[in-house]
């Protein structure tokens, strides 16, 4: 296998405003800060993937606003191919507005553009899809487009990693066509309700418990990957790192065990920075940490 990875998926701007508490109704109150920065799990897996050394693909769509065109320029900056992230005229860019006080958060998303990735969008990149090693999905898109994308993928052998984030209930052809579901403990309570037990499905999960590891079904055994103890400043982002990570080392011929070895390191290398994509570990950096702590690298 090469190391050409797809990422069809969202990409958002995130408003981010500090408080020292959140204002009642109809009341006005000083922030503390405020920043803009890049975001969308679509766009965090990609950059993911491609600070890691893997050779990405992004299909998306952004508004054709200042917004779309400062996106496009940092993905590019962080080494994705951004010819397939269009701008749309009919929606405004992708923005999540993040309220934070208290050591709490308040988030309101509005895809925008993000819903202009439509199944037809994802049929017209069918020979991209055909071309990767593996494609890589999330759930802030339409949800028939990215059933479109698995089936594609399906057709032309193309591993399918679904992060079904944020969870909803998924049609059955989605199930039967990804290779591998990558929920975090939360989600995977949530991810099969609504249809009957499937055990193929429940077995092709990969299971992010945070600083404790992951969980996999291998030749139908439970097996467990620990994560590393590190000190957190920041866990944004850490589930996109981890499927980013985890789709690069699959590409290379690894293990299931040993690419979820590899996710795990990078996601501990992730949370000790501030910032999703800020935060992202090059590929020297997971090899070095890897090698502190007594493993091999991918």
């Amino acid at each position: 296998m090469s190391n050409k990875i797809t990422v069809i998926g969202s990409i958002n701007m995130d408003l981010v405003t500090s408080t020292g508490r959140v204002p009642e109704q109809g009341e006005t109150v000083l922030g503390d800060d405020f920043a803009t920065i890049p975001g969308g799990k679509g766009a965090n897996q990609a950059v993911a993937a491609a600070k890691l050394g893997a050779e990405v693909e992004f299909i998306g769509r952004v508004g054709r606003d200042v917004f779309g065109e400062r996106l496009t320029e940092n993905m590019k900056s962080q080494g994705v191919s951004v010819r397939y992230l269009e701008p749309v005229t009919e929606k405004p860019t992708g923005t999540a507005s993040i309220l934070l006080s208290e050591q709490d958060n308040r988030i309101i998303v509005v895809p925008g553009a993000n819903l202009a990735v439509t199944p037809e969008v994802v049929e017209s990149h069918e020979n991209v899809i055909a071309g990767s090693d593996i494609l890589l999905l999330q759930l802030e898109i339409p949800l028939e487009s990215v059933a479109k994308a698995a089936e594609l993928a399906k057709k032309h052998h193309t591993t399918v990693i679904l992060n079904p984030a944020p969870v909803q209930e998924l049609p059955v052809s989605l199930m039967d066509n990804a290779d591998y579901f990558t929920p975090n403990e939360h989600e995977l309570e949530n991810l099969f309700q609504g249809e009957p037990e499937q055990p193929s499905h429940r077995s092709r999960c990969i299971i992010t418990m945070g600083a404790a590891g992951v969980v996999f079904t291998e030749n139908r055994k439970e097996k467990k990957v620990p994560g590393y103890p590190v000190d957190p400043v920041d866990t944004t982002g850490a589930g996109d790192t981890f499927n980013g990570a985890l789709a690069l080392a699959l590409t290379k011929g690894v293990s299931l065990a040993e690419a979820c070895r590899y996710a795990n390191a990078a996601a501990a290398l992730s949370v000790q920075k501030m910032g999703a994509q800020g935060g992202m570990p090059q590929q020297h950096e997971v090899d070095t940490f890897l090698e502190t702590q007594g493993g091999t690298n991918t």
